[in-house]
């Protein structure tokens, strides 16, 4: 049995539930409520120390970090591959997915964070933010150093743009002349980025990659595939969540760097 533990808005549990939809694959969604610390509770972190989303528990045994689950599912269902067969075409899928974790997918956490995340520390103390912050096993530099009224800098949101620009220019070399990252077939190296780029596509940055008409195809022809709308059910969005949030989010760039 397949269990999976996540959250409807989690770039990493979207990348793990494409990966489910593309290989057909029946599992039973823990909706998790991240901004009411259900990661954190003691029960979970037996499961995941790391205390993030998503987990998948198989037969009773969890499977965690979500591009190791990638892999380990497709290695487990083997029907429907989503890895090359050639090793030399799997280690190419393997160093873009090393490139999106390390890039992007840190990236997208500050614009994220500063358009709809904030709103839920502002009624706390300073001291219980800052409890907050610690309690986090892996995250708590990364919340420590925001500020939980502002959010973070504008700085750290240029920093991010400057990511994603150059994540969607690597991509176009490929995606220029094929329909997929890796010898021209989906891989888990086109699931693994697709969430971010649509996050930030949600919260109105498509404008960094509209010199790569081969990311723009590229997007429209994965969000046409099944396992797109399976993925992405009502609610994934940001902006299905929280409404007016990628307009409220552009005023408040342009307002900063006024």
């Amino acid at each position: 049995m397949l269990e999976l533990y996540n959250a409807m808005q989690s770039t990493c549990s979207q990348k793990v539930r494409l990966t489910l939809a593309e290989k057909g694959l029946d599992f039973v969604e823990h909706r998790m409520k991240l901004f009411k610390n259900e990661q954190l509770a003691p029960e979970y972190l037996k499961l995941n120390p790391n205390g993030v989303v998503p987990t998948l528990v198989h037969d009773g045994v969890p499977i965690i970090d979500s591009s190791v689950i990638m892999e380990y599912l497709d290695e487990e269902y083997p029907q429907t591959p989503l890895r090359p067969a050639d090793h030399k075409a799997r280690a190419n899928m393997r160093a873009w997915m090393r490139f999106f974790e390390e890039v992007p997918t840190v990236a997208v956490r500050f614009p994220s964070y500063n358009a709809a995340f904030a709103r839920h520390f502002k009624d706390m103390s300073d001291e219980e933010f800052k409890a907050l912050a610690a309690s986090k096993p892996v995250r708590d530099k990364f919340l420590g150093e925001m500020n939980k009224e502002k959010g973070f800098s504008i700085e750290r949101l240029h920093q991010s743009e400057d990511s994603i620009r150059k994540t969607a220019a690597r991509m176009e070399t490929v995606l220029k002349d094929a329909p997929y990252l890796v010898d021209g077939k989906l891989t888990l190296a086109d699931l693994c980025v697709l969430p971010l780029l649509i996050r930030m596509e949600d919260l109105g940055y498509a404008y960094l990659w509209e010199n790569a008409p081969g990311v723009q195809a590229w997007m429209e022809r994965v969000k046409a595939r099944p396992s797109y709308a399976i993925a992405f059910y009502e609610g994934a969005l940001l902006s299905q969540q929280y409404p007016g949030i990628r307009e409220e989010h552009q005023r408040m760039l342009h307002f900063a760097a006024a």
